[in-house]
């Protein structure tokens, strides 16, 4: 977030004085103390200043790189997550491939018949089917692709960042977003490299409003 140079001043006067109230802020400005509300307020929601009744403004310590750090930290997969793009464990490579051409995606996620992950497809498996001699059409994912256990997962109430840092590990391009049930994982969602910079996007954008 870019601030006014009145707010510059009010940060600085925070700083050299605080804890200190509003009205005297708006003394050391010769400003009214309605006129600084919503300064103060901004200020406050951003996290520069915090203020407690009775005593006043105190300045949080925090620079503006600190702030989008925290406020990076707070993002959950909910937030961000996409539909997810699954396929059945009997549909054939070449189905798999049409059906990740047409979502325009890097990752399947493949459910059994009752609807719970069972596998995952990346471009890199489906690539490696289609150099044999095989008949795509008749080959199974359920051949080729990556089973459970080995498969890398995150919850909606994850953090964004824990995620971020699965993909970085895993050098992956996206992870199933599910929810767990007895019967077995159900697919919600699925968190993307692009998700990740959609979200810091968004947030530099926010910033700068």
């Amino acid at each position: 977030m870019e601030l006014s140079e009145r707010q510059e001043k009010i940060i600085e006067i925070v700083k050299e004085n605080g804890p200190i109230t509003g009205e005297q802020i708006a003394d050391h400005l010769s400003l009214s103390r309605a006129t600084l509300r919503p300064d103060l307020a901004i200020l406050t929601m951003a996290g520069y200043l915090d203020a407690r009744p009775r005593v006043g403004y105190f300045f949080t310590g925090k620079t503006g790189s600190e702030l989008l750090t925290e406020k990076v930290k707070q993002y959950k997969v909910s937030e961000f997550q996409s539909v997810p793009v699954v396929v059945k464990e009997d549909a054939s490579v070449y189905d798999a491939i049409s059906t990740m051409f047409l979502g325009d995606v890097g990752t399947l996620f493949v459910v059994n018949d009752d609807g719970y992950l069972s596998g995952v497809l990346s471009r890199k498996d489906l690539l490696r089917a289609s150099l044999g001699n095989q008949d795509l059409n008749i080959v199974s994912v359920h051949i080729i692709m990556t089973r459970m256990p080995n498969i890398t997962v995150c919850r909606a109430d994850d953090l964004l960042i824990e995620a971020a840092k699965k993909l970085i590990d895993k050098q992956i391009d996206g992870l199933p977003v599910v929810k767990d049930t007895p019967s077995g994982l159900q697919v919600i969602g699925r968190i993307t490299k692009t998700n990740i910079t959609k979200a810091f996007v968004e947030l530099i954008l926010d910033e700068q409003v």
